[in-house]
């Protein structure tokens, strides 16, 4: 049985109101005081105070070597940490997300925090071009504005952006609070795993938490946008369907084209609907005149014995023609 999916669809029930997070003022004192440590980081490191200082000695100490069985778990649990793998997951559930409850905004909030992360977060990997810990040069130094890309740790904050929307798209405060305690969580995981494996300064991790927070306080700022590209979207969506719809009511509304296949009704006599084999039309034709039309005024045929008729098969009579009686000597 054929489904009719625009009958499906409107008979679906309308979406549930979603609550979009406001600016309020618990919100902008946390986005103000995430700034000051952020920019407090980036003064400490450009200074070379003791953040450097404790820096080297985290990296001298050498965690991976302090307990190398941990290394092999850790290794895979960092994924959870990479741009790739991470926005994946996420844009999948919340794409099912968009589907059951019709709406995109799940799907274009995570596109707008993703943007964000990357131009922010990557100018300052650019325009600061810290060194790593295993490609450091001197000993005490920041290894600043030497052509790396570690500060901020991109994992670190990419952990807290990516699972951070979860919580942040949470549709109830239960869900919420148990999303913001399992996404921090993933963060603080991510991020000590960065300094353990020594791909990261603790500077660099600790940038990359202010880093990811700063973008999903700062998101509710992003809605007005979010609102207006969502809208734009339904709206061509609705003009796509719309046309189907009358298409598809045009279609069983359209008559036979003319010269088509039409039906031929039984008994209409046309010698190509029937594959009965027939014989000439032409003189000596019962019932049919020499021109091929039928007869005014025919003799009715005598009827033959049964005996004296001749069994027709498929393949023609199975007798052999009456030949003339040969006569005279």
């Amino acid at each position: 049985m054929r489904t009719n999916i625009f009958a499906r669809l409107d008979r679906e029930p309308e979406p549930p109101k979603i609550e979009i997070p406001r600016m309020s003022r618990t919100r902008k004192a946390l986005l103000g005081g995430t700034l000051a440590f952020y920019l407090a980081i980036v003064v400490a490191v450009l200074a070379d105070s003791w953040l450097v200082t404790l820096d080297w000695k985290v990296m001298l100490f050498r965690p991976y070597q302090q307990w190398p069985g941990l290394h092999a778990f850790l290794d895979y649990f960092v994924v959870l940490g990479q741009r790739g793998p991470t926005a994946v997951m996420i844009a999948a559930w919340l794409g099912w997300r968009s589907w059951r409850q019709h709406t995109v905004r799940p799907l274009l909030a995570l596109g707008t925090a993703l943007l964000l992360l990357n131009i922010t977060v990557g100018a300052v990997k650019i325009g600061l071009g810290r060194l790593g810990p295993h490609y450091a040069t001197q000993i005490g130094s920041a290894e600043l504005f030497a052509g790396g890309d570690i500060f901020p740790s991109g994992h670190t904050a990419n952990a807290v952006v990516t699972w951070g929307i979860l919580a942040y798209l949470a549709s109830t405060p239960r869900a919420r609070r148990y999303l913001s305690i399992t996404s921090s969580m993933v963060a603080l995981g991510v991020g000590a795993t960065t300094v353990y494996l020594g791909t990261h300064w603790l500077s660099d991790v600790l940038l990359g938490w202010a880093a990811g927070l700063l973008i999903l306080l700062a998101l509710p700022w992003c809605e007005p946008m979010i609102g207006r590209m969502e809208r734009a979207i339904l709206a061509v969506r609705d003009t796509v369907l719309d046309r189907l719809r009358a298409r598809r009511r045009l279609a069983a509304q359209a008559p036979v084209a003319a010269g088509g296949p039409r039906p031929v009704p039984v008994g209409s006599g046309h010698a190509e609907d029937d594959d009965t084999p027939r014989e000439p039309i032409g003189a000596g034709h019962p019932g049919r005149t020499a021109a091929g039309r039928p007869a005014t005024h025919t003799q009715p045929r005598p009827h033959a014995v049964r005996s004296e008729r001749t069994p027709i098969t498929p393949a023609g009579s199975r007798r052999p023609p009456r030949s003339r009686p040969v006569t005279g000597g």
